[in-house]
């Protein structure tokens, strides 16, 4: 069945309903999130700040340097978002503008899945032409997004820099090997990979920079601005789409096709090696194979913004919805993948909002929703001292079915490739395999493979993420042409009249680091209530009432340390770093605070990756 822990079952034709004698109570919380004992042969070892990626995150971690293992792990999310707090009460048409603020590295997807809310609240959907936009420019962001991360943020980690300094034998090995696929990416060997991913002065990290200014540029034609849009309306777009725009955008995108192959080529080449180098870097950053994803890239024929019907166009988007427990697919169903979520707050620094109370309220088709669900959930600060036994993070704990959940390219790809839905002129799906087509450049035509990995892990995650750049300018390729032919036909229109509504709404949609949901309630033409869950909301998730860790601290207790420094004073925690960067964390990019006087903001929209 798809929801195994939570009382909800569905009947043949998929409605839900709540079982008979079923609870959402939950057990009393763990009182500690400790690892297994090792008799005190560990140190602490903390990374505060997690550096190269986006926002303030900071880890705990206890070592065992005799057996090289990591015993205990702690994902502390530093700053308090306070989005949800901002926008109570406010105009529904301010969750748009305000929630880009979230991230100074997305914001395009946040004011997109705001947009998205509202049209549900009011049961209105932009033309078809603003939704092949929509799609577009989400797209460009993926490119822009992956790109950032592949060589500026986690590829140092990777880099001779790096390499040299913690597994100097690894750099030596590197020296000797030829690189497979230098027909492709056009260098030699290893070695000259990982040179070119030295931080600042590698070659491929300064491409990577003309790179990520392509895909921000189309996505500021689309979108106004970049990285806070200005023209994202509920049923719509504000920009007028021609021949002309659509003309800049695909010069851009024919420029990304040669250097698309060239992304998955280096990545393949260096996950491979190190594989070969040694099986222990399978893992490195290992964890279950949990994944969930709303999936992203509507079919401008079949998106309607209604609650009850998606299901439907879920299953028509290019990027299948989907939940994946221990290597299983769930469900492909959007609404089973919204009732199934839940947020925890044992070990964050906020107050339980239940009051005890396990009355399930209900969706908007009538199902019912665990009073952890975010329609039902009120963000109530308790900020207090760090207790890695305790509280001690911002973040939630959010849980599908009552599991900690990875999201992100490896989802994506994981539930498109097993569901098999996806059936277009340059992305094909199915048998647990993607192939992704990519046009002639100076690179003949290539059609770019990928398969379900045995492991979900540090390098699967970023090989994913390099197969995703090429899905990315695929889809883009895909919804210009769409867009083509609207205007071809004479659908010119890019938005649909729209009027703010009572109701409640929910965004489905994807950032690049994965599921991003904005759920709101509308009630007298205000906000009665706004809850945004992020991609690393779900993995920089502390431990939950089980004493289930988190993503990120799963991923590093599962990881072995296999620097050959690790004993010494110069250990630099390279294994560790690798299974976080991994997952390209973005904690809040933005610091709000929050007081009965009013909200004070100090502007941090940085994406972190000038530092080393």
């Amino acid at each position: 069945m798809c929801l195994e822990n939570l009382p909800i079952a569905f009947d043949e034709t998929g409605k839900a309903r709540l079982e008979e004698a079923g609870s959402f109570a939950v057990a009393p919380p763990a009182a500690n999130g400790a690892g297994p004992s090792t008799n005190g042969r560990t140190r602490e070892f903390n990374i505060d700040p997690v550096t190269r990626v986006a926002g303030a995150l900071a880890f705990h971690t206890r070592l065992d340097d005799e057996r090289g293992v990591v015993t205990e792990a702690h994902s502390h999310a530093v700053q308090f978002r306070g989005y949800e707090l901002i926008l109570k009460g406010r105009n529904p048409l301010d969750a748009i503008d305000i929630s880009s603020r979230a991230c100074g590295v997305c914001g395009g997807v946040h004011s997109t899945c705001a947009a998205m809310a509202l049209e549900m609240t009011s049961g209105v959907a932009p033309p078809p032409l603003a939704i092949a936009a929509r799609n577009l420019a989400a797209s460009a962001e993926f490119v822009y997004d992956h790109c950032l991360h592949l060589f500026l943020l986690a590829g140092p980690d990777y880099s001779e820099a790096m390499v040299r300094q913690t597994e100097p034998s690894l750099w030596e090995r590197a020296q000797r090997t030829a690189a497979a696929r230098g027909a492709v990416h056009g260098l030699q060997a290893i070695a000259d990979i990982m040179k070119g991913l030295n931080p600042l002065s590698g070659a491929l990290y300064r491409e990577a920079l003309g790179a990520t200014r392509s895909g921000r540029e189309i996505v500021s034609l689309i979108l106004g601005k970049y990285p806070h849009p200005s023209t994202i309306l509920p049923a719509g777009l504000g920009v007028a789409l021609d021949q002309a725009l659509l003309n800049q955008v695909l010069a851009r995108i024919v420029a990304l096709r040669d250097y698309v192959k060239r992304v998955v080529a280096i990545w393949e080449d260096l996950v491979e090696f190190f594989y070969e180098a040694s099986p222990r870097y399978r893992e490195v950053g290992a964890r279950r194979a949990n994944l969930l994803t709303t999936g992203m890239w509507d079919d401008p024929e079949a998106y309607d913004a209604d609650y009850l019907n998606a299901d439907r166009w879920g299953r028509r988007r290019l990027s299948t919805p989907g939940a994946v427990v221990d290597g299983e697919l769930r469900t492909v169903s959007l609404n089973q993948v919204d009732l199934g979520i839940e947020e925890f707050v044992d070990h964050s620094f906020y107050e339980d909002w239940t009051g005890g109370s396990f009355l399930p309220a209900s969706a908007p088709d009538g199902s019912p929703l665990s009073p952890y669900h975010p329609w039902n959930k009120e963000t109530v600060p308790r900020p207090e001292s760090r207790s890695w036994k305790e509280r001690y993070s911002w973040s939630t704990a959010p849980r599908w079915d009552r599991q900690p959940m990875e999201s992100g390219p490896l989802a994506r790809q994981w539930v498109t490739a097993v569901a098999g839905l996806v059936d277009t002129e340059f992305v094909r799906s199915g048998d647990g395999a993607l192939e992704i087509l990519i046009p002639a450049g100076h690179l003949p035509e290539t059609i770019i493979e990928w398969r379900v990995p045995e492991v979900a892990n540090a390098l699967e995650r970023n090989r994913a993420r390099a197969v995703q750049v090429a899905y990315s300018l695929a889809t883009a390729y895909s919804s210009l042409l769409q867009a083509l032919d609207y205007l071809r036909e004479g659908e010119t229109a890019m938005s649909a009249p729209f009027e703010v509504g009572d109701g409640v709404g929910v965004g489905f949609w994807e950032g690049g680091r994965g599921i991003l949901t904005h759920h709101c309630k509308v009630e007298d033409g205000r906000l009665a209530n706004y809850q945004i869950v992020t991609p690393s909301t779900w993995m920089a998730s502390p431990r939950d009432p089980w004493a289930a860790p988190g993503p990120y601290e799963e991923a590093v207790m599962n990881t072995p340390l296999l620097e050959e420094t690790h004993r010494s004073g110069e250990f630099s925690g390279i294994d560790i770093l690798r299974a976080i960067r991994s997952f390209d964390p973005c904690l809040p990019c933005t610091v709000h605070m929050h007081s009965g006087a009013g909200t004070l903001v100090r502007d941090a929209t940085t994406c972190a990756c000038g530092q080393e």
